[in-house]
């Protein structure tokens, strides 16, 4: 097998205990032991959502009263039990200590995103028949590039949280465009089903084509970079530019999943989700570049108070965005509550850490004759965009009594944020005993400034703090790793160029051609790259009375294969052909236009999403095209029409008539389209 390791050299029994580098299936860190629960609880909830819709069936079909009350009943437990293990499900999502790192105590915990849970696939058998079938070869031939392609998919379900675990994803994830090119056939399915398991709510999707395969591993080396970044030691510089990388990286990747497959069945992938996804790991990775700015302490200055006011105040900002877009419909109803939570809790932290040290700044500094009054003038008219009571920087910088006015209302305004965010916290059922501690912390270290700087002489102000303005030095940005493009060897490159030698095209089985030179000329010539293709057919020559046609490929001369050679390597294998001449063997291409695009069914929670993706050039001026080549049969929108009641839901476009009026511009879609919730 290829790629592969030897970890704790042999066993007692002297057998190798190999697999593949980058997966771990025999881990048993806390991470793994979570993977291993959700994957149970996909099974479970597969389980009572087949007992669901059998019962639901059931209760359709029977007119029976007692019968029903039965259903009724059924119905009752099962939807209690779904409940239950979603319940679960969310407690799992909601474990976010098992991601963070084993030195981290004094930094507030990050989310990480648990990994897709999927199905074993056996490629086995029906890509033993489609080589049979479709490239005229022996199956059996290839059966140990079937097994590595089987061990490579395999070890993606257990990825090392490491670099080598994304370049283990990113390897299969290359091979998956080589892999549909041979043998998914738009025309025809192999048979092959790909089952995945929404991350946060454990409902099955499954499709025949390799679209939920793509970005299902795109969606798994995104969760495994939030899980690198989350356990980084962020009490250290190389920590926390390990955190930052590996958080910008994760949202290149979903964002690259969110334009590349639009249309993906299953929750956990659709726009909205991935969208606020996006928001949460550069929302993580702004917070670790604050961090890192803070790491080796904040200096007692004024511009560096106010410096970082503002880059807390931005951390801040785009929390509250994160949490506006988790409380939004219906993305509530599938990230646990316990992300919301953080999230709101961080959003108060964060703005009142800003009004701290915008209180420290005016409160331990007064305007000396050695500073530079011009720039802290400038610096505080950057942090506010309103001035209090319409008063001038400079007028604040030089009055005592209004620097300390205005600085123990921001002051109070940190006090109140803290109380605000523990408040939150409190009622957080998932108890994190370092964001406690941190909370607990940040808001005595408010009250013990407020003290020190209140008397008893003095009477009560109520001036209100105004707001600081968000701004930072270093923004977060996605980030598109170069992992996920991995150079990788078809398994199947000895069925010949894909250019030629792929599941869309066909053509005859091999010929068998006796070649007889006279004057030592064969009667043809060849060109092209691999595979060679014979031109100029003299009709008359002994090759073209044996069957040799124009435009033939030549895949083998004698006992050796040529699917890959040259038109050099294929003439020196010719050029000192005798009299008795020597067998080719060759291959036509034959028309595989389709008269209709095959159908991808989708089935989500039991319930078949049928899928039609036809995209035709529509002249408006009723000019036919070149990529207009349509038959005048029935239309595709009058089959999906007939057929609507066979399917949940039907998404298509009709073929190009030109006797019709339709705009087909336009997307068609039926009234089923969007009555079940799990596709969005």
């Amino acid at each position: 097998m290829t790629d592969t390791l030897l970890p704790n050299g042999k066993d007692s029994r002297g057998d190798s205990n190999y697999f593949r580098k980058g997966c771990n299936p025999f881990a048993q860190t806390g991470r793994s032991k979570v993977q291993n629960q959700r994957a149970s609880l996909n099974q479970e909830i597969i389980k009572e959502m087949r007992m669901r819709a059998g019962a639901e069936n059931l209760l359709k079909a029977t007119s029976n009263n007692k019968v029903k009350e039965m259903v009724l009943l059924e119905l009752s437990y099962v939807n209690a039990n779904l409940q239950l293990l979603m319940g679960q499900l969310e407690g799992l999502n909601s474990s976010v200590d098992v991601y963070q790192s084993s030195q981290e105590t004094a930094n507030i915990p990050l989310i990480a995103l648990g990994l897709k849970e999927t199905k074993e696939v056996d490629f086995s058998t029906p890509f033993k028949d489609f080589i049979l079938e479709h490239y005229s070869e022996d199956g059996n031939s290839y059966e140990e590039k079937i097994a590595d392609l089987m061990d490579l998919r395999q070890a993606c379900r257990t990825p090392s949280r490491s670099e080598a675990g994304v370049e283990l994803l990113a390897k299969y994830f290359s091979h998956l465009p080589l892999v549909e090119s041979r043998f998914f056939s738009p025309n025809h399915q192999i048979g092959i089903f790909f089952t995945w398991y929404d991350s946060f709510t454990g409902v099955p999707v499954c499709q025949q084509n390799l679209s939920l395969e793509k970005a299902s591993i795109l969606f798994n080396m995104a969760a495994l970079y939030s899980q690198m970044g989350s356990r980084s030691n962020r009490q250290a510089a190389v920590g926390l530019v390990e955190a930052i990388s590996s958080f910008q990286k994760a949202a290149g990747i979903l964002n690259q999943l969110k334009e590349t497959f639009t249309h993906t069945p299953s929750y956990d992938m659709s726009p909205a989700m991935l969208s606020m996804l996006i928001r949460l790991m550069l929302a993580q990775a702004q917070e670790c570049l604050f961090e890192k700015t803070a790491l080796p302490g904040v200096r007692n200055q004024f511009n560096t108070l106010m410096k970082m006011a503002q880059e807390a105040a931005k951390v801040s900002e785009i929390y509250d965005q994160v949490h506006q877009s988790m409380i939004q419909t219906p993305i509530k109803d599938n990230v646990p509550s316990l992300w919301a939570t953080i999230s709101q809790v961080k959003t108060n932290h964060y703005r009142s850490m800003a009004h701290y040290f915008v209180a420290s700044a005016l409160l331990d500094h007064q305007l000396g004759p050695n500073d530079d009054e011009d720039q802290q003038e400038k610096t505080l008219s950057q942090v506010y965009d309103r001035l209090p009571d319409g008063r001038s920087p400079l007028d604040i910088l030089k009055n005592r009594d209004e620097r300390q006015r205005i600085g123990k209302a921001h002051i109070r305004r940190a006090i109140l944020g803290h109380e605000e965010a523990l408040r939150i916290y409190g009622m957080c059922q998932h108890k994190m005993d370092a964001m406690q501690d941190i909370l607990k912390a940040s808001h005595q270290r408010s009250l013990k400034k407020h003290s020190d700087n209140e008397s008893e002489e003095e009477f009560t102000d109520y001036t209100d703090a105004p707001d600081i303005i968000s701004k930072t030095e270093h923004k977060a940005e996605m980030e598109v790793p170069a992992t996920t493009k991995v150079k990788v060897t078809d398994f199947f490159q000895m069925l010949g160029p894909l250019s030629v030698f792929s599941a869309k095209q066909r053509w005859t089985a091999p010929r068998t051609i006796r070649l007889c030179p006279e004057d030592r000329d064969l009667g043809f010539t060849l060109k092209g790259e691999s595979p060679v293709q014979v031109v100029s057919l003299d009709p008359l020559c002994p090759a073209a009375a044996d069957g040799l046609k124009e435009g033939d490929y030549i895949v083998s001369v004698g006992d050796t294969e040529c699917k890959w050679m040259s038109v050099s390597e294929v003439m020196r294998l010719l050029k000192d052909v005798n009299q008795q001449g020597i067998d080719i063997q060759v291959v036509s291409i034959m028309d595989s236009s389709p008269s209709m695009p095959t159908k991808s069914a989708t089935f989500c929670g039991n319930l078949p999403k049928t899928y039609s993706m036809i995209c035709l050039a529509y002249d408006d001026n009723g000019k036919n095209t070149k990529s207009r080549k349509v038959s005048k049969k029935s239309s595709f929108l009058s089959w999906g029409l007939k057929n609507k009641l066979k399917s949940a839901s039907t998404l298509s476009l009709p073929t190009a008539d030109p006797s019709d009026g339709l705009p087909w511009n336009k997307t068609f879609t039926s009234t089923n389209a969007n009555r079940d919730s799990a596709l969005y």
